[in-house]
């Protein structure tokens, strides 16, 4: 008589059990909003990640690509959205980090308006030129720059932009003034780098790679605090005499606001587990993309430094985004 107590007891426990894990999932499809295009380093790696939580979860997770405005559009779509799991966003530095410095309209608030879920890595950018430069080192360039203000040619992906804004800590840092020269995008900007209209420039490490590696442009300097596996060599604006300087490209996964707690911390533990996965951690090395995983509290804070720190920058410098 008391083992049948007992059986039916743990029978209805797990029950019990399995309905609460229920409630804390989405029930049918996920969809995971990229605020940029097919193809890119952000939607490769979301679509990793979805791949992987929808095998965990045992439900699709579609990513859906909303490109425009640098992440912009995609994150004022995931911030209206039901706080029940059904929508999640593929947070990037310009859309969670710069954005709410830069643009004062913004059609939502990037502090309250999302709920933290897990940080997905960071990637360095680098300080790139023109193999054909003579002017191939940190030290050197700062000397130049110094020798010719307001001459050397800086250009970037655009006004506002990341590499940008790593230009303009760059600046502030070293006491230096050059030419900035915004672009639309990185594709440009490369190629009028390589036909000698532009000498100098940050980017981001996935752009990069595939010229530094083809010996047609020469890293300086890299912005994350410590080197990139992927450029041991290369020394980092920290460590060159810029201590505290970081610029990095970062991603992560959030949700809209008051989403329930325990489907959050379910989330996390689930994303901390694939990016433990030996072949999500070679994906990630192949961009550069490190330092991922962790609480959501050390997303939510980590990103409420980064709106600090560069949206004092961009009142400092007076950066505006074009009209």
């Amino acid at each position: 008589m008391k083992r049948r107590l007992f059986t039916g007891g743990a029978v209805a426990a797990t029950l019990a059990a399995t309905g609460v894990f229920a409630q804390t999932m989405p029930k049918s499809v996920t969809r995971l909003v990229v605020g940029f295009p097919a193809g890119g380093g952000t939607d490769v790696l979301a679509r990793l990640l979805a791949q992987k939580l929808g095998v965990m979860w045992g439900i699709p997770v579609v990513v859906e690509n909303r490109a425009g405005a640098a992440g912009i559009i995609a994150a004022e779509q995931v911030a209206r959205a039901e706080p029940d799991g059904s929508t999640l966003l593929m947070a990037h530095i310009n859309s969670h980090g710069i954005a709410p410095g830069l643009q004062p309209g913004l059609g939502y608030s990037a502090e309250r308006d999302f709920t933290p879920i897990a940080l997905v890595g960071a990637t360095p950018q680098m300080l790139i030129c023109a193999s054909n430069q003579p002017v191939k080192t940190l030290k050197g360039l700062v000397e130049l720059c110094r020798s010719r203000p307001g001459e050397v040619i800086f250009g970037s992906a655009g006004n506002g932009s990341a590499q940008h804004l790593a230009l303009e800590l760059f600046k502030a840092r070293a006491n230096i003034d050059v030419l900035h020269v915004p672009y639309k995008g990185s594709a440009p900007l490369v190629s009028d780098m390589l036909g000698g209209h532009v000498q100098y420039s940050f980017e981001g490490m996935t752009t990069a790679t595939q010229y530094l590696g083809g010996g047609k442009m020469t890293a300086i300097a890299q912005t994350r605090a410590k080197r990139s596996r992927n450029f041991p060599a290369v020394p980092t604006l920290a460590e060159s005499g810029y201590e505290g300087y970081e610029a990095s490209i970062w991603f992560g996964l959030v949700g809209p606001a008051k989403m329930p707690q325990a489907m959050v911390a379910r989330m996390n533990k689930d994303v901390n587990t694939v990016l433990a996965m030996p072949d999500v951690i070679a994906r990630l090395d192949q961009f550069g993309a490190e330092d991922g995983g962790g609480s959501a509290q050390r997303f939510g804070d980590f990103m409420q430094a980064e709106r600090e720190k560069w949206g004092r920058l961009i009142k400092t410098a007076r950066i505006a985004v074009d009209k």
